[in-house]
């Protein structure tokens, strides 16, 4: 396989789960701030911390209104967090590529770029945000079934598969980090109510709540949610389970081996790791190596697999 071809479908997985991910963020912050008082909710300004925007965000808007915030993330064509630019960059990786992927995604993606495109100025609005991000992400979670089900178990599948697991994987550990910055400290009795809400928001961001209350069975807490997004091997989500995910689709490459060892290597840092009792701090620090991991592996496959290596888009520098 050509490794331009491999490049475009590895990032053509990964921006259209970002352009999920971002959907998925602004849905549930927008219900978040709705069950919330004033006073605790945590407002618009950590979507763009999730997204690492902050420069590009402040360098044209002076407030974090609710607005300002939701333009940006969903149809602001020069912002590189955007749903409307992710679905671009993934169009336009899938366009390049039309001969490896089934016809029916072509068209299934270019669809749904054109919905994004045509309808922001209806998703920036409040009454017609909830159906437009809905739209992103049950056309997102097509496209993937729609891959998953048809296309050859070759290296093509196999690039897009890293690309989509790496992006998980990157995605958890950023909403886990910024949001618990919000999240009130769990010993304020008082307050505890509303800290199971926050809880319950981190969940519903990665799609966990329901398999975090199947499989936990337990009311949402810290220390039960950390271990379920971290460490469960069958949540598709969990930091583990994509870091396997991604080991296996370079295993079936059978080209590189460093890559796979820096893997196994991070995940038995994860699996070793008693995350649901870290501090507030010593969870940002762990957060942060397994952010450095991350991005040493995607800087291995671009440099085994993308040469000549190009400079990552914004938000995937970290993974």
């Amino acid at each position: 396989m050509l490794s331009r071809v491999a490049e475009n479908l590895y990032w053509m997985a990964r921006y259209i789960e970002r352009a999920e991910n971002t959907a998925r963020l602004v849905s549930v912050n927008a219900f978040l701030l709705l069950d919330l008082p004033r006073g605790i909710a945590p407002g618009w300004e950590p979507l763009i911390a999730i997204t690492g925007s902050v420069k590009d965000f402040e360098a044209r808007h002076k407030d974090y209104d609710e607005r300002s915030v939701v333009k940006f993330l969903i149809g602001d064509p020069d912002s590189p967090s955007s749903i409307l630019n992710a679905l671009l960059m993934a169009r336009e990786n899938c366009r390049t590529v039309r001969d490896i992927v089934p016809s029916m995604a072509w068209e299934q993606l270019t669809e749904l770029l054109l919905f994004a495109r045509e309808n922001v100025q209806s998703g920036v609005t409040k009454k017609g945000r909830h159906a437009y991000l809905k739209r992103i992400i049950d056309a997102s979670h097509m496209l993937h079934g729609m891959l998953a089900s048809t296309m050859l178990r070759d290296a093509g599948y196999q690039f897009l598969r890293v690309g989509r697991s790496l992006e998980r994987a990157d995605m958890t550990t950023r909403i886990v980090d910024v949001r618990t910055e919000n999240l009130l400290p769990e010993e304020t009795t008082e307050l505890r109510p509303f800290e199971t809400i926050q809880w319950m928001s981190v969940l519903k961001s990665l799609s966990a709540y329901h398999m975090y209350r199947r499989k936990m069975q337990v009311q949402v807490r810290r220390s039960e949610a950390l271990r379920f997004l971290f460490l469960d091997n069958e949540f598709p989500r969990s930091v583990l389970y994509c870091l396997n995910a991604v080991e296996e689709g370079l295993g079936a490459i059978e080209h590189d081996r460093d890559a796979p060892r820096a893997l196994r290597t991070l995940a038995r840092k994860v699996a070793r790791t008693k995350v649901q009792g870290l501090s507030h701090d010593a969870l940002h620090d762990f957060i942060d190596e397994l952010q450095v991991g991350l991005t040493g592996i995607h800087q291995r496959i671009a440099e085994v697999y993308f040469l000549p290596m190009q400079e990552p888009p914004q938000m995937a520098q970290s993974a």
